[in-house]
């Protein structure tokens, strides 16, 4: 991609927009989505191939102009049957040439012919590929939950901003129409005094995870490399691919999980960044001989002073709040707004028989969110504007995540200093804030 082409597009479209004249801009300096010159391509690589990775690129792949250029993952079979599926999809990969595979993202990041990368890894392997592609000049799309530790968050958002890159963090709602409608509807101040919000996944699946022996490690798999900065231990397969995030090692269970999705409305629609406390209990309540280490069950409530947040987790059930088993809940004193994936609507309060506020019908989502936030990244690649969820946002529905499962480990309530960055007066718990990477792995410098 030509950075002149690039920079002239931005600022051609940015004086045009400062004068209100950008309607008058040629056809092909609108930025319009369907029209994409060679010059304009943007070349994309995904580091992590399996599950979410793979859903990340295919559907930055319907957008005009994007081509992949790379795939990386340390399981070869995985890597193997994604370059074949890969090679499926005409025009998807630069004419008449193949994706190049790696095995070593790192090698991944000295191809000069790639624009953005994806990370699709493990989310103990979030931090450093990000890292380490912003300081390679590339921009990223990272899965979330950014990172798995505090400390790594804010070293993401540091890299960002230090090397200017285009960072987007894969919390798809914040690209999504209805999503947007909803939180629009609650700043607007219609429901009142927003006096609590509630989040929560109660997930059918998880019914079975019985504990398994360990065993010798796939052939074609690099476990080594799998493991990177976590703790070395035997290969066991409840602890690969996609049952790695119910082990503290790796991951933060449902919390960082759909979590990180649910929690992060709560935050946009409030205007918040951060916790002033936080509170936690849960357990393996529903099936306590499974193997992990993550909670089934877990509410944990956030005070920001003028108003809570309560998160609710609940593994193999499926009848949330709302009866829905996802979802955000704002509740004011004239009436509450519920969303979920599939819809918003407005719950009135009633009062002698007559409604606080006009009730009107469900509203329905288009099921884009994902294919929105893929061509928000791609158009900020080229523009270089902020996407809709850059980093910082990532770091801030992390750090409510990771001090949920936080308060949850040690049973007290935290106090958080987001100044600082620290837990007032908690040594234990600031240990947890930090990264601990083991092997030869560094925690990067920025």
């Amino acid at each position: 991609m030509k950075s002149s082409r690039r920079t002239f597009l931005r600022q051609s479209t940015q004086l045009a927009s400062g004068i209100g004249l950008t309607a008058a801009l040629p056809d092909e300096l609108q930025a319009s989505p369907a029209f994409q010159a060679p010059s304009d391509q943007v070349r994309v690589a995904l580091i992590g191939c399996n599950s979410m990775g793979w859903a990340d690129l295919t559907s930055m792949l319907k957008h005009p102009g994007v081509t992949c250029v790379a795939l990386c993952d340390v399981d070869a079979n995985v890597l193997n049957r994604r370059a074949g599926e890969l090679e499926k999809m005409p025009g998807k990969t630069p004419p008449g040439r193949k994706a190049v595979l790696y095995s070593d993202f790192r090698k991944l990041l000295e191809n000069k012919e790639i624009d953005a990368v994806i990370v699709g890894t493990p989310d103990h392997w979030h931090c450093l590929p990000t890292v380490m592609a912003c300081q390679a000049g590339k921009d990223v799309y990272v899965e979330k939950p950014l990172a798995n530790s505090i400390e790594e968050c804010n070293l993401m958002v540091a890299a960002a901003r230090k090397h200017n890159r285009i960072v987007q963090v894969g919390q798809w709602q914040r690209s999504g129409a209805h999503w947007k409608a909803a939180l629009d509807f609650v700043r607007a101040g219609k429901l009142g005094h927003v006096r609590s919000a509630r989040a929560w996944a109660f997930m059918p699946y998880g019914k079975t995870f019985p504990k398994v022996a360990d065993e010798a490690v796939p052939a074609g798999v690099d476990y080594d490399m799998w493991l990177g900065p976590a703790p070395k231990r035997p290969f066991n397969r409840n602890r690969f691919h996609g049952s790695f995030r119910y082990f503290w090692d790796y991951a933060g269970g449902l919390m960082t999980d759909w979590g990180a999705h649910m929690i992060d409305m709560v935050l946009a629609g409030m205007n918040v960044t951060a916790p002033k406390s936080v509170m936690a209990v849960g357990g393996k309540y529903g099936f306590p001989d499974h193997d992990g280490d993550t909670p089934d069950t877990m509410q944990v409530v956030y005070d920001y002073g003028n108003f809570s947040l309560l998160w609710e987790q609940s593994l193999g059930t499926a009848r949330g709040p709302y009866d829905r088993e996802h979802g955000v809940a704002f509740v004011g004193n004239l009436g509450s707004v519920v969303i979920d994936r599939g819809r918003w609507e407005v719950l009135p309060e009633v009062e002698a028989g007559n409604y606080l506020m006009p009730a009107q019908p469900a509203r329905s989502g288009n099921g884009r969110d994902l294919d929105n936030h893929t061509l928000n990244f791609v158009e900020c690649v080229r523009s270089r504007n902020q996407p809709n969820c850059p980093a910082e946002a990532g770091r801030d529905v992390a750090v409510h995540a990771q001090l949920g499962n936080m308060a949850y480990r040690l049973g007290r309530k935290l106090v958080w200093d987001a100044e600082k960055n620290v837990v007032v007066d908690d040594p234990k718990a600031n240990e947890l804030v930090k990264a601990h990477y083991h092997g030869n792995w560094a925690i990067p410098k920025v």
